[in-house]
């Protein structure tokens, strides 16, 4: 038996204000009833001893210790830059002078 009836799919597409076409209340009660099934299947299959999870494996966060270390000095950094002045970046204007 469906799970979802078109009547109800109607109601839904109301609810939700969504204009359906009547062909679209048929196919959408189909497709609906399909998904609803699938998650009856999955609902039978959960058993009490098995926790519920958000990832099929476990995860977990290897993360390095913060260690501090020096930066680059000024020189060091625009030694590879393009185009520098006055000890900094030099870049293309994108703006003009108004804003």
């Amino acid at each position: 038996m469906a799970a979802i009836s078109r009547e109800e799919v109607a109601h839904l597409a109301r609810l939700s204000r969504l204009a359906v076409t009547e062909a679209e209340l048929d196919r959408f009660a189909g497709q609906l009833d399909v998904i609803l099934q699938a998650v009856t299947r999955v609902g039978e299959v959960a058993a009490a001893d098995i926790p519920p999870t958000s990832h099929s494996v476990p995860l977990i966060n290897i993360l390095r210790k913060d260690v501090v270390v020096p930066g680059l000095k000024r020189d060091e950094a625009l030694a590879g830059a393009p185009d520098t002045a006055d000890g900094r970046f030099r870049v293309p204007r994108i703006l003009d002078e108004e804003a």
